[in-house]
């Protein structure tokens, strides 16, 4: 093998170092597109997990709301009973009044309600005497 001149070996280094070059640039580019996949599946996954975050905080603003709605329902309804009872109480205060006048108002029902009174006054007497019997 003959010896190399000047020239010829500065080809040859020349030539090893674009080599070298070309193959730093495939390197380069392969790491590249690996990085890019993964930060394409990063930005992904992120985009999905915020997706999910503001779906959460959707269902939980809509579960407060319900339960404030039906904290006011119950306020409400409370506040119905306050006032329904005490009218119930006069209304059936006053039916027993009516009913009173009108037993009492009529002879006939005065009777009639003297014989129950009486009939039932017989009636728990004996029951008492024969329970005050088997002692």
């Amino acid at each position: 093998m003959a010896a190399q001149t000047r020239t010829q070996r500065q080809a040859a280094a020349k030539k090893a170092a674009a080599t070298r070059k070309r193959n730093a640039a495939a390197q380069s580019t392969t790491r590249a597109k690996g990085s890019a996949r993964r930060t394409a599946r990063t930005a992904e996954t992120t985009a999905r997990g915020a997706r999910t975050t503001a779906e959460q905080a959707d269902r939980a603003a809509s579960k407060r709301g319900a339960a404030e709605a039906t904290r006011l329902q119950g306020a409400a309804r409370g506040a119905q009973r306050a006032l329904y009872v005490p009218i119930g109480a006069i209304l059936e205060a006053r039916d027993g009044l009516a009913n009173t006048v009108r037993t009492y108002g009529d002879s006939r029902r005065v009777q009639r309600e003297f014989d129950r009174f009486e009939r039932r006054g017989e009636s728990a007497l004996r029951r008492n005497r024969r329970g005050a019997a088997h002692r």
